[in-house]
């Protein structure tokens, strides 16, 4: 303003002077005017382009720097029009074909000037960066088919980028994520990693803190195995941490059984005394509860990456939460503390232990595609992936005494040299119902059930309560776990062994007197008896005789030949088949066993295994390896797949 009041009065001089008289004096004046003005005018100028340039400066971002940042961290990436119709028409072509041309100007530059091109350039006209958005839409529409078949599509493609899985694992919400992760061989980047957690000082810590969980939950008005577990788990947890701290070993309790030598770790098996308490906490629905919300999520998790090297331990933990997934009000829980990556990646375990208790874990945290719920102890073995096959019927297995779910029912061992075994190992099953019988009949649900049980006394885990040992009990257990997970709403077979199968004919006359279990005995349509002593067991006539010595456990005697409960249970059964027309094929082993180093039985003799209905056919096994086959092509494999196939025949088709 200043500037312009000052040429206004200088031209006001030159106007009302005499330009004859004083013509030096105006241009005189005019440069002096000009040169004020061009000061100010380079001054501003020169003072423009220095603010320009520190703004400039100031706003710059590191390219490299951000390059870097993209590739470990997690980027939201800008939404996109969704719309499949905004996809088409001539406008979108003409950006399509405008982005190919400038980006192949783009890469020819790049290649001129020998510069790194970055493969992100413009890739939201690309058709997979629309298609992956569209997925991600599709994967929360409100129509559940098409959420599945967009599920289906993200897990199956397999040309997404990094950064497009970082997208897809921020983007997606807590059911889509569950149906990625039981999706077959899904890449783990689809997953945020579990949230961080705190660090702990050392081990002393975690065991305290394991402490403090058990002491928060409910004590009281709880079932007696419950309590033991809980009480066993607590002195025996404050001794070790009271010898470790005072620096000497404690040899009393319970006997732990770290007392046995003194190269295991003391700490681990306090942990898995405690892992095991819970476990038994988990089965009550508002011990779950208290769990959540004493943060025994988070503190499971950091045991189970601190213990990456003891299966145990982990298994442990994730049957904890297999439980915990049971109530759906933790579903979120779950999944915002971190476990859905960890279940994912357990899912791929080569043993089929930790798959299967991850796979169920899952399975319970499904609620799209899986009705039922698998209580504890209730394995699928197949599948246990979501898969397109309709399922048609179940298979369900049942083992004995000191069986199992899975080692049971594995091949059977081959005694050669290590090397050998190795390098056979790729043809070696860990559980034959899961990979040869599951080939042969994908179109079947396969059920492994565990339940505890000991030849004596000594080694029982709850010696409490003897009656939860007993056939009757376990019965009505299973019965409950099996209904809930919808066994008998399709065509069943039963497969047992040994004690097993006198379980299974407890639970089917159970089934028959009550009408919410009609359906089981409805739909069964055969049931094979691998060694079970129909009529009793020589073990159990051994075991009594040496009671002193043995302390036989409810199961062994009830195997007595001269049980009456076992005599009733039989002729009920047996008049009970006959009448439903079953299928029944026996097997039974020919050669003695080996109990332990110096006893040797013949567990289950071929008079005892005659139910007195179906055919018995004699195998040249012990009873050990009576249920397990040596090979995918052996005669006792290819019996029992016939007898399935034909049972089910109306339901598999060819």
């Amino acid at each position: 303003m200043s500037l312009v009041a000052y040429c206004v009065f200088c031209c006001r001089r030159i106007g009302s002077s005499v330009p004859t008289t004083k013509s030096k004096l105006l241009w005189k004046d005019i440069r002096k005017i000009s040169i004020l003005a061009g000061s100010f005018i380079l001054g501003g100028f020169i003072f423009i382009t220095y603010e320009v340039l520190a703004l400039k400066k100031l706003l710059t971002l590191d390219t490299q720097a951000v390059q870097q940042e993209k590739l470990k961290s997690y980027i939201y990436v800008p939404t996109v029009s969704l719309e499949p119709s905004e996809c088409q028409g001539i406008t979108c072509k003409a950006r399509k074909e405008l982005h190919k041309i400038v980006r192949k100007i783009l890469v020819t530059e790049a290649k001129i000037f020998h510069r790194p091109f970055d493969e992100h350039f413009s890739t939201f006209t690309e058709d997979h960066e629309c298609a992956l958005w569209l997925l991600l839409k599709r994967s929360q529409s409100e129509d559940r088919l098409v959420r599945l078949q967009a599920i289906q599509q993200l897990a199956e493609a397999g040309h997404w980028h990094d950064y497009q899985y970082r997208t897809i694992a921020q983007a997606c919400d807590q059911r889509t994520a569950i149906g990625l992760a039981r999706s077959k061989d899904i890449d783990l980047r689809f997953f945020l990693p579990p949230p961080p957690l705190p660090k702990v000082k050392d081990d002393y810590a975690i065991e305290d803190e394991l402490r403090i969980l058990l002491v928060s939950l409910p004590q009281t008005d709880l079932e007696k195995c419950v309590q033991y577990f809980t009480s066993l788990a607590l002195r025996e947890s404050s001794q070790t941490l009271a010898a470790q701290r005072g620096g000497l070993w404690c040899f009393g309790g319970n006997g732990l059984p770290y007392c046995e030598t003194l190269s295991k770790v003391p700490s681990e098996t306090v942990e898995l005394f405690c892992l095991q308490a819970l476990v038994q906490h988990s089965k009550v629905s508002t011990h779950c509860d208290k769990i959540e919300a004493n943060g025994g999520l988070q503190l499971l998790q950091r045991i189970y990456q601190l213990r990456n090297n003891s299966p145990k331990i982990q298994r442990n933990i994730i049957r904890i939460v297999g439980n915990m997934a049971l109530d759906e009000r933790l579903h979120a829980s779950i999944v915002r503390a971190g476990w859905v990556p960890i279940l994912a990646e357990a899912m791929k375990s080569p043993h089929v232990i930790q798959s299967s208790h991850a796979s169920r874990a899952l399975a319970n945290l499904d609620r799209e595609t899986v009705q039922e719920k698998y209580s504890d102890g209730v394995y699928v073995l197949h599948p246990q992936y979501r898969t397109s096959q309709p399922i048609k019927a179940d298979v369900l297995f049942i083992h004995g005494l000191l069986g199992a779910a899975f080692k049971t029912w594995r091949q059977q061992d081959i005694n050669q040299p290590l090397d050998e075994k190795v390098s056979k190992g790729e043809d070696y099953s860990e559980c034959w119902p899961k990979t040869w019988l599951a080939s042969d009949c994908p179109a079947l649900r396969i059920i492994s059930v565990e339940y505890d049980t000991h030849l004596s006394d000594w080694k029982t885990k709850c010696p409490i309560e003897d009656h939860r040992k007993s056939i009757a009990y376990r019965s009505n257990e299973l019965l409950n776990k099996l209904r809930t997970a919808g066994i008998g709403d399709r065509p069943l077979i039963w497969v047992s062994h040994s004690m097993g199968g006198l379980l299974v004919k407890k639970m089917l006359l159970d089934a028959s007197k009550n009408p919410e279990m009609g359906k089981i005995v409805n739909n069964t349509r055969g049931i094979i008896f691998y060694s079970v002593p129909h009529h009793g067991s020589q073990l159990a006539e051994y075991s009594i005789n040496a009671r002193y010595l043995l302390f036989p456990s409810v199961e062994v005697k009830e195997l007595s030949t001269d049980s009456p409960a076992l005599k009733e249970l039989n002729d009920d059964f047996l008049s009970f088949a006959k009448d439903k027309k079953f299928p029944v094929l026996s097997f039974v082993e020919t050669l003695p066993t080996h109990i332990g180093s110096m006893i040797k039985l013949h567990v289950v003799p071929v008079e005892s295994a005659n139910l007195g209905i179906g055919d018995l056919i004699p195998v040249e096994v012990n009873h050990l390896n009576i249920c397990k086959p040596k090979k995918k092509d052996a005669f006792l494999y290819q019996s029992t797949v016939k007898f399935i196939q034909d049972g089910l025949a109306k339901e598999l088709g060819n």
